[in-house]
């Protein structure tokens, strides 16, 4: 557990050291912001439902962004080695950046606390959802974060990892409104794989352990295809 614990904590340390971070962070609070205030005030409803509706499609490129140097930055460089010399393990090293990551992910997802606390001043906002949507966010944002890893751990070059991540990413947000183009009998396994549609589940508050176990299997699939990637290398 230490070992995970350090590199967790180194790698998180990195983060905020680099500028890349504060970009990426007000990059999201820009985007999200803007749209999100925009459609409030068009609609005039006191919830939080645009918000999160818009935040799958923006979490398949932010965190893709977030994961891409993780290990292409150590594979390019060289520094994984030096790592691996110490007395840890890949799971170590894999979760330890999968933790950085998703506590990373709840940094930025922080700042968005003001929006339900606002809204709450404006009109009478239902909590549940957004406890839930907020729930949703973090399985979204860790599985997410388990691909880009994945990704990550693919290619010593970052721009090929996020733009492999992001792909992967926004295919899952993306692919169970594309129902049409798949035919019938595929359409249940479809409809499942769907990142989207489970996310909008636990956003509405409603707790399903299908959408539970959808998220826990994405997040395992993506360390432990990253673990097997970094053994094979």
């Amino acid at each position: 557990m230490r070992p995970l614990i350090g590199i967790a904590g180194k790698e998180l340390k990195d983060y905020f050291v680099s500028p890349i971070a504060y970009i990426v962070i007000s990059v999201f609070l820009l985007v999200t912001g803007w749209i999100f205030f925009t459609t409030f005030f068009l609609f005039n409803q006191a919830d939080m439902r645009n918000f999160f509706n818009l935040l799958p499609m923006t979490f398949s490129f932010v965190i893709p962004a977030v994961t891409m140097r993780l290990f292409s930055e150590e594979l390019s460089v060289g520094s994984l080695e030096t790592l691996l010399t110490l007395p840890v393990r890949f799971s170590d090293v894999v979760m330890g950046k999968f933790v950085a990551a998703v506590l990373f992910t709840a940094a930025i997802l922080a700042p968005t606390l003001a929006y339900p606390v606002v809204i709450s001043l404006l009109g009478d906002l239902d909590w549940g959802p957004v406890v839930g949507g907020y729930a949703g966010a973090l399985l979204l944002g860790a599985s997410f974060c388990a691909i880009g890893l994945l990704a990550s751990a693919l290619t010593r070059n970052q721009i090929i990892a996020f733009i492999l991540g992001a792909v992967i990413c926004f295919s899952l947000t993306v692919i169970d409104k594309m129902l049409f183009f798949f035919p019938d009998s595929l359409l249940g396994v479809i409809a499942y794989l769907g990142a989207g549609t489970h996310f909008e589940n636990i956003a509405k508050g409603v707790i399903d352990s299908r959408d539970l176990l959808y998220f826990f299997s994405v997040t395992f699939i993506g360390l432990y295809a990253a673990t097997l990637a970094m053994q094979e290398r």
